[in-house]
């Protein structure tokens, strides 16, 4: 934001507060009261803040004005808006359950590889694990790099590079206790 963001416009608005993607379900009810009590006492302030934000994404003149008028017409996506744009948050609140689920069933589908070898008495099953272990982490980087900035070869070495590091640690703390 420019010039009402970073002057903190209104009294007692958290204009420089950084976006942070961790925030609660109790921080984002905290932000959606303040939001919406800093649209209830100061509209004129917070309308100038999404003006700037649509500014920002390009818009202006009449269709600037526009749509500003349009999302202050409707104060539940007006303040949606302001979250997500100001604060960082998703525009739909994470279904912990969900996300429990998905990262239980990528941890079985990605753990079970590396005992694959010895389950199925392959031949070298020690090699066969580090190895088929070293493409899924390869793959899981390289699958990251669709919502990262970095290309699919680097993202995927990086995890690759992460995870070897991780299985090597693994791999002495086991040899030391003699496990």
């Amino acid at each position: 934001m420019t010039s009402v963001k970073a002057a903190g416009a209104t009294p007692g608005h958290p204009a420089g507060m950084e976006k942070d993607h961790g925030h609660s379900k109790d921080d984002r009810r905290r932000l959606y009261e303040v939001e919406k009590r800093h649209i209830r006492q100061y509209p004129e302030g917070e309308r100038e803040e999404l003006r700037q934000i649509f500014q920002e994404l390009g818009l202006s003149g009449d269709v600037l004005e526009g749509a500003v008028a349009s999302v202050t017409a409707k104060p539940e996506k007006w303040i949606a808006l302001m979250l997500t744009s100001e604060y960082g948050l998703a525009p739909a609140e994470p279904n912990p359950v969900a996300a429990a689920l998905t990262t239980f069933a990528a941890f079985m589908a990605a753990g079970i590889v590396p005992l694959l070898p010895f389950i199925l008495g392959l031949p070298d099953p020690f090699l066969t694990a580090a190895l088929a272990t070293g493409a899924v982490f390869f793959g899981i980087g390289a699958s990251k790099s669709v919502w990262s900035l970095a290309p699919w070869w680097k993202s995927g070495l990086e995890t690759l590079a992460i995870g070897s590091c991780a299985a090597a640690v693994a791999y002495l703390a086991g040899s030391l206790f003699r496990v």
